[in-house]
């Protein structure tokens, strides 16, 4: 999850056609407390608390994408991850939320259809190659994985990048079937 550092500011004011009140920008920085706090409950009061014609704005799907994912309400996560795509298509971030989410229920194969259009529009981004390299192997697509997950190496920090993948059970099929 983003930090606060990603709500709106003044720079922001020019781009959205809506302003937030500071009371909204307040609930909005309370919910992203709550949810480091593990108080979900709280999180989606303070969501609630924000203006109505602003709770649908991206900054606000994104934090309750993460109230949702944390509660492990995946098919809420979904339909905010959804919304940001929307109504942000241009930010890699919703994509890449979106499939996720639709991973942990299972349906990954949907998660790898949704997310390869992303890898053409970021071709920059490491985590949409590492995550469908994820979703390749669960798929048992193992030398797509394979050529995935080295394009995240070679686009992220290598090393970071190869720790997660060697700590990461959704690509430990990958590692077996190349011993």
């Amino acid at each position: 999850m983003k930090t606060s550092a990603d709500l709106p500011g003044e720079a922001d004011s020019e781009r959205l056609p809506l302003k937030f009140t500071p009371s909204d920008l307040q609930h909005l920085k309370a919910a992203q407390g709550w949810i480091q706090l593990a108080v979900w409950d709280a999180a989606n009061e303070e969501l609630e608390s924000i203006k109505p014609q602003l709770r649908a704005h991206p900054y606000v799907l994104k934090v309750r994408f993460g109230v949702y994912l944390a509660a492990k309400h995946f098919e809420l996560a979904i339909a905010a991850a959804d919304a940001l795509v929307r109504f942000r298509p241009e930010e890699p971030e919703g994509w890449i939320q979106r499939s996720f989410a639709l991973h942990e229920v299972e349906r990954t194969a949907e998660a790898q259809e949704k997310l390869r259009p992303a890898a053409e529009k970021f071709p920059k981004e490491w985590q949409i190659c590492y995550n469908l390299a994820c979703y390749a192997c669960q798929l048992g697509e193992m030398d797509e994985a394979r050529a995935l997950l080295e394009r995240a190496f070679t686009l992220g920090d290598a090393k970071q990048v190869k720790l997660m993948a060697l700590d990461d059970p959704d690509l430990s099929p990958l590692f077996n079937a190349s011993n």
